[in-house]
């Protein structure tokens, strides 16, 4: 039986794999800090290849470079042995629910969701650190364990903070801030669908770099658009302009006209806008413009009613030739005017539109305020319980120009947990089903904020659930949308290490006696339902499918989505054993690897499935 890899992928490994389908001379062996052989890169042959392309070293060209970049590269294709752990008591609808909240650094977050979630999220939105030189960030390091690296540089306080201040007295005060976000769009973007959108709120300090390493991940051509956000009324004299706007920058994986799906169009908009007045057999319509700012035909087009001839505005050209223009004109398509006595325009009938949507404009003055994201908490808490959340009003406008029915929302800086909230608000107003993923950071909260002081929570995270908790109450005691799922709950897992002992993953490594003292690789304390998630991020498996937990012959067996996945944690298994969950035909099966009554059934199991069940896919942890 073959053993799954318990930890994610190495994505240095994978951009090989990729290299070597397309130049397999230019991939060959070589041997890594630990003596054992792995697949690398000749980059002289690989050089040979692209002749024509190569840019050298200090060779002009146009890119973004900064301290610690390389590192952070780096940083975003090692693998990690990390897992997450399910928290049923912290959950809503545990069983049941198609929703994530994953409680641990968004940076690990990421790499555990490449298998599961790889192109399958339609929408992002993150409200990451502004850099401020007040608010934190997230400083990474795999070369040594996080405590060390915490405590060397001075990040880690005695009660074991996880967060440093990233003061504009550093030197590397936006290379920092570069290192911290390019590993982590990096990894969001091969989430993505291939016509999904990434929608990034950010400021003045940093929006010049945030554009420059957005065009670097996503391509240049991937760009979609600014969005400038009014968030205040005034800029309380603050800075030579006082700013009152904040910047939504918005990315497509590739640039499709479905990657922004655009506002619904209101019955009130449709009856404002189209019209029937001359009683069209085509029903109502609308004028548009005869002319086009880009290169087209250029003739003069007279009114038949007058005799006026009419040339494009300067500078334009019309939309049609000449023929064309004719044949609406004898149509009815193109008019002159309502008394047949202006210039041509043309009719579109509202039976014509493709969409019953239209594109979002880049100036949003009237999509809620900082101070009405204060106010929601307020309302479900208590006055500034969380310094300025987003408005779910804005938030929502984004869920809802950037996604549909079915589709994935996911945001791995959730802060107070205003995406998912907004995700909610927008499903049950429109009744499609979405699906909400929120990441966050266990930051302990400051001893004199009010969520900690009258409420009682110490960690972000903890408030953040409990937003979520009561929104999603407070959203099913309103009206609803009758083909909303009502789906309010969510599944919480938290991000810790490996269930695997280090036997596990240095078996040459530990000692003849350490290994007979560890017979099991697995660490002592974790549950079956602990190791049947670590398996479901390895395997791939969505993390949402319903559960079930069944006693048969005495084990515990779990069935994921009935048969997509038997899961046997138990020890002393039997032949029996194996030939009835065989008998379920599962797509997929896993045991402990030391949990057979004997090895001779050991043995036997792949046997077994390949009679019973030849499309079962067996492993063994």
């Amino acid at each position: 039986m073959d053993k799954l890899k318990m930890h994610s992928p190495d994505l240095t490994q994978d951009n090989i794999a990729k290299i070597r389908k397309l130049f397999p001379g230019c991939v060959t062996e070589a041997a890594d800090d630990n003596g054992k052989l792995r697949l690398a890169i000749d980059f002289d042959q690989l050089k040979n290849e692209l002749s024509e392309s190569i840019v050298e070293g200090p060779q002009e060209r146009y890119h973004l470079n900064w301290p610690g970049k390389r590192e952070a590269l780096i940083t975003a294709n090692a693998p990690i042995a990390k897992t997450l752990r399910p928290a049923r008591d912290e959950s809503v609808d545990f069983d049941t629910t198609q929703n994530l909240f994953i409680e641990g650094d968004n940076l690990e977050a990421l790499k555990l969701l490449q298998e599961t979630y790889l192109g399958k999220v339609k929408m992002i939105y993150i409200d990451p650190p502004y850099n401020t030189g007040k608010d934190f960030v997230y400083k990474d390091s795999f070369a040594e364990s996080n405590s060390d690296f915490l405590k060397r540089s001075g990040q880690e306080d005695e009660q074991g903070s996880r967060l440093v201040a990233n003061t504009e007295a550093n030197g590397r005060f936006h290379s920092v801030w570069l290192s911290m976000i390019l590993p982590r769009l990096k990894l969001a973007r091969n989430l993505l669908t291939d016509e999904g959108v990434v929608f990034i709120s950010i400021d003045d300090r940093e929006i010049d770099n945030l554009l420059k390493v957005c065009n670097e991940v996503f391509g240049e051509k991937n760009y979609l658009g600014t969005i400038l956000w009014k968030k205040k009324t005034n800029g309380n004299n603050t800075g030579y302009i006082p700013p009152v706007h904040d910047y939504i920058v918005c990315f497509g994986k590739t640039a499709q006209e479905k990657s922004i799906l655009g506002f619904n169009v209101s019955d009130e908009y449709l009856a404002k806008t189209y019209s029937n007045p001359d009683s069209d057999p085509r029903g109502p319509w609308t004028t548009s413009d005869l002319s086009a700012n880009h290169e087209g035909p250029y003739f003069e087009i007279t009114n038949p009613n007058t005799g006026v001839t009419y040339w494009p505005p300067e500078g334009r050209y019309w939309v049609f030739n000449e023929t064309e223009v004719q044949r609406r004109i004898d149509d009815g398509r193109i008019i002159f005017g309502k008394t047949g006595k202006a210039g041509p325009i043309q009719k579109k009938y509202l039976s014509e539109r493709t969409s019953m949507r239209f594109k979002p404009e880049s100036w949003w003055d009237k999509h809620g305020l900082n101070e009405d994201g204060t106010a929601e908490m307020a309302d479900l808490f208590a006055p500034k319980v969380f310094d300025h959340p987003k408005p779910t009003e804005m938030v929502k406008r984004l869920v809802e120009i950037g996604s549909g029915d079915g589709d994935i929302v996911l945001d791995f800086f959730a802060g107070s947990g205003s995406t998912f909230h907004s995700t909610l608000k927008q499903s049950a107003n429109d009744g499609l089903r979405r699906v909400s993923i929120a990441v966050q950071l266990p930051e302990e909260l400051s001893e004199n904020a009010v969520a900690r002081k009258k409420l009682g929570f110490e960690t972000l995270p903890q408030l953040t659930k409990e937003r979520i908790r009561r929104a999603g109450q407070k959203i099913l005691k309103e009206e609803c949308h009758p083909d909303w799922n009502k789906d309010v709950g969510f599944r919480v897992l938290k991000i810790d290490s490996s269930n695997m002992a280090n036997v596990f993953y240095t078996p040459d490594q530990t000692s003849q006696a350490d290994l007979l003292a560890n017979v099991d690789s697995i660490k002592q304390g974790r549950t079956s339902e602990d190791l049947l998630f670590q398996v479901l991020v390895d395997w791939g498996v969505d993390l949402t499918l319903p559960i079930r937990r069944d006693n048969i012959q005495g084990k515990t067996v779990f069935f994921v989505d009935e048969n997509a996945l038997v899961a046997c944690f138990d020890t002393g298994v039997t032949e029996e054993l194996v030939k009835e969950l065989a008998g379920h035909e599962p797509l997929r099966v896993v045991f402990r690897d030391t949990g057979f009554v004997s090895d001779a059934v050991k043995i036997n199991v792949q046997q077994i499935f390949k009679q019973l069940s030849p499309m079962t896919d067996v492993k063994a942890i």
